[in-house]
């Protein structure tokens, strides 16, 4: 069996979580290992629509997370090569009644208290930040750091940036179980191929997170929750930031396993419209549905009437990490000495993943994180 040359870290997963846990622990110094049983962006990533939110998420934890990850993609939109598509085009998320608008005036007047930049948009504004937008809603808010990247070639920017520092890229080797010694403590993981020694290993295995925990002895309650996203045909350039429905806040904050559906729709660089977006919770299951994606086409041309005579030449779908109080694991497991996880952060894993990777090179090298990682403590559901 090969035995690679000592390391100091083993990072599982090469979805764009572990691609920025390897980004930012190789440049701490460290040496590292990224590995994963299929290829870079292969898992939920591939899948995502590259969302850099703020305006979807209410004061706490995630918030604090998602404002240090947009400071850190602005920094990583002028180190990474531009073909990331990173783009600062804020987000406006549009409520069609008066109840649901003073629902998105409280909960954004929240946000501001917590350093999120969020102004209220009056209905004949929102027609001119989107000429296109369907007419008689109510009004909206307006958020300006939103932002987007292309998911799968930011995380193979950052693990290009990675390698430079010599990391070891091991794609399509699975891991099969994870070295301990006799205290328990990690020494590393042994994969199809062999084994890669390291006192430190890190679970960033997104949807198989919890299969990855499950090697080790511990749990973690990871589930997949299933979403399609549909593609239009290449388009004049006519929505000009993320825009949508005020309910969608909701839907990502459920805790319900069934169908949500909520519009969600944005331009793209190259033409064609992306639109969302869709929550259930049906195991791993890759039937397309078609009454789903019926679904959020109806949506989204009741947002965008435009849209009504755009043919849609795609549909495809992906699995989000799924931990039953909404926050991702992040750090190191109690239970496994030299065990930390990066993984269960639902569909905000592209938007959160460098302030995951950051807060990960921090706690392995002993430096104090810039956020207090209790919140998201892996050990936390042992009790329940």
């Amino acid at each position: 069996m090969l035995t690679r040359h000592p390391l100091d870290v083993v990072i599982v997963g090469a979805g764009v979580v572990g691609a920025a846990c390897a980004h930012y622990t190789s440049r701490s110094g460290l040496s590292v290992a990224v590995v994963d049983r299929g290829p870079v962006a292969g898992g939920t990533t591939g899948s995502g629509e590259g969302n850099l939110l703020v305006s979807d998420k209410v004061p706490g934890p995630e918030l604090e997370l998602a404002l240090l990850s947009a400071t850190l993609w602005r920094q990583l939109s002028e180190e990474l090569p531009p073909d990331i598509e990173y783009e600062l085009k804020g987000g406006v998320v549009v409520a069609a009644s008066e109840n649901s608008l003073a629902a998105l005036s409280t909960t954004a007047a929240g946000q501001r208290r917590a350093g999120v930049e969020a102004y209220h948009v009056t209905p004949d504004r929102l027609r001119d930040m989107e000429p296109h937008l369907a007419p008689h809603l109510a009004g909206g808010c307006h958020y300006p750091q939103d932002a987007q990247v292309q998911p799968a070639v930011a995380a193979a920017e950052l693990l290009r940036s990675a390698a430079r520092r010599g990391a070891l890229l091991c794609p399509g080797e699975e891991v099969v179980g994870i070295l301990t010694d006799p205290r328990g403590a990690v020494q590393g993981v042994r994969t199809t191929r062999g084994e890669l020694r390291a006192p430190v290993v890190v679970n960033a295995a997104g949807t198989w997170g919890g299969d990855l925990a499950a090697l080790a002895g511990v749990r973690l309650p990871v589930l997949p929750r299933r979403g399609f996203v549909l593609v239009t045909e290449p388009l004049p350039r006519l929505i000009r930031h993320k825009v949508y429905a005020a309910e969608y806040v909701g839907d990502v904050s459920s805790g319900s396993a069934a169908l949500q559906t909520s519009p969600v729709v944005e331009g793209t660089p190259s033409g064609p419209v992306l639109i969302g977006a869709s929550r259930e919770r049906v195991g791993f299951d890759r039937t397309l549905s078609v009454p789903v994606v019926a679904r959020l086409a109806a949506q989204a041309a009741a947002l965008f009437p435009v849209l009504g005579d755009a043919r849609v030449m795609r549909a495809y779908h992906g699995f989000r990490p799924y931990l039953p109080d909404h926050l991702p694991a992040i750090g190191p497991d109690p239970r496994v000495p030299g065990l930390f996880h990066a993984c269960g952060h639902e569909g905000a894993g592209i938007g959160l993943a460098p302030a995951t990777g950051q807060l990960i090179a921090d706690a392995i090298r002993g430096k104090r994180p810039a956020l207090d990682l209790a919140p998201f403590a892996p050990e936390r559901f042992d009790a329940a």
